[in-house]
């Protein structure tokens, strides 16, 4: 696991690199403008649609008595709200993985890879549409799972811990075929991919409990109507950066990995004058 730890101190460096920070800004307002347009247009009618399901066949009651005994009786009022946005997050978090794997993963493989692992071959056992298949497919399983673990929800501490590893699941899935697309081939990617799963799914794990931030100011934005259009753009941008460092710790472990595999040097450091 050491190498884990390296990566992440790493990653923490890099994501202060000025070029770091700039390339969170395609992705973020991309996100922005796509769930500006859907939330101003798709929030209320989704919103109506569950109210009025919820009128019909008597759930307010049925949802206010379980809130109650949870001591939660003060959301009955925002639950219709609080499940539309419960709806809406993982979309929202899938086009940010995509749009991470299309915009930010190739940057942050140049960085890494130019600066810190010249002497890797690059293989290119990925591709664009590689990545976003892979992204689709690993949250096509994500939602089912989801799902399926709805019922969690009536125990709080169960339903945390599961979502947590999900999580991670669905982040190592994604991160690391686009942390490895330009350099490994798909050989070495899944040779990774196999003995170093362990690995890769802690960092997947440590990354999904930082998501569950930006989740929780998201969801807050029903209990405020005024403040919900900038928690919501704010939940965007955290986001954003969250999965830019993932990409990053990402970058420098497969990296590290893969040369590892190959019998070769690993990580260089960048002579001081040109850092």
């Amino acid at each position: 696991m050491r190498n884990v730890i390296n990566s992440y101190g790493r990653a923490l460096l890099s994501q202060l690199h000025g070029k770091m920070l700039l390339l969170s800004a395609l992705p973020f307002l991309l996100s922005l403008l796509l769930w500006g347009a859907l939330l101003w247009f798709g929030l209320q009618p989704l919103i109506d649609s569950l109210h009025a399901w919820f009128t019909e066949y008597d759930f307010f009651r049925t949802s206010g008595a379980v809130l109650s005994t949870f001591g939660l009786g003060m959301l009955k009022a925002v639950i219709v709200p609080l499940i539309a946005m419960f709806m809406l997050l993982p979309l929202m978090i899938l086009t940010a993985l995509i749009f991470m794997g299309l915009f930010a993963m190739p940057a942050i493989a140049r960085h890494v890879g130019g600066r810190h692992f010249a002497q890797l071959e690059q293989k290119h056992g990925g591709s664009v549409l590689g990545s976003v298949g892979t992204s689709l497919a690993t949250f096509l399983l994500f939602i089912i799972a989801w799902v399926v673990m709805l019922p969690l929800y009536a125990f709080p501490p169960a339903a945390l811990a599961g979502q947590a590893v999900l999580w991670g699941w669905l982040t190592y899935r994604v991160m690391a075929y686009d942390a490895m697309a330009d350099y490994a081939s798909a050989d070495e990617r899944q040779t990774i991919m196999r003995t170093r799963r362990m690995q890769l799914f802690v960092i997947g794990l440590v990354s999904g409990v930082a998501g569950a931030v930006p989740g929780m100011l998201w969801m807050g934005g029903v209990m405020s109507v005024v403040f919900f259009p900038f928690l919501a753009g704010f939940a965007i941008w955290l986001y954003v950066l969250i999965f830019i460092f993932t990409g990053l710790w990402f970058q420098y472990y497969c990296l590290e990995a893969l040369a590892a595999l190959r019998g070769v040097q690993g990580m260089k450091d960048v002579p001081a004058a040109d850092a």
